[in-house]
């Protein structure tokens, strides 16, 4: 490949942020909304304390 060869995929991409400056912003909000939470690491361990332990086949009772 050429040195200066851009993908149409990078075309595009360029092409997207030159028109919508702001892409990048909504993207770390996103990410933030979905993804970077502060955990309560006191609740987890309430969660993890508060589990039974699952017998290894649900489905099948064994009188």
């Amino acid at each position: 490949m050429a040195k200066n060869f851009e993908s149409e995929i990078t075309q595009f991409l360029k092409q997207y942020k030159a028109q919508n400056p702001d892409t990048e912003a909504r993207q770390r909000e996103g990410r933030y909304r979905l993804w970077d939470k502060q955990i309560d690491q006191e609740l987890q361990d309430g969660y993890k304390a508060a589990r039974t332990p699952q017998k290894p086949y649900v489905y099948y009772e064994n009188n």
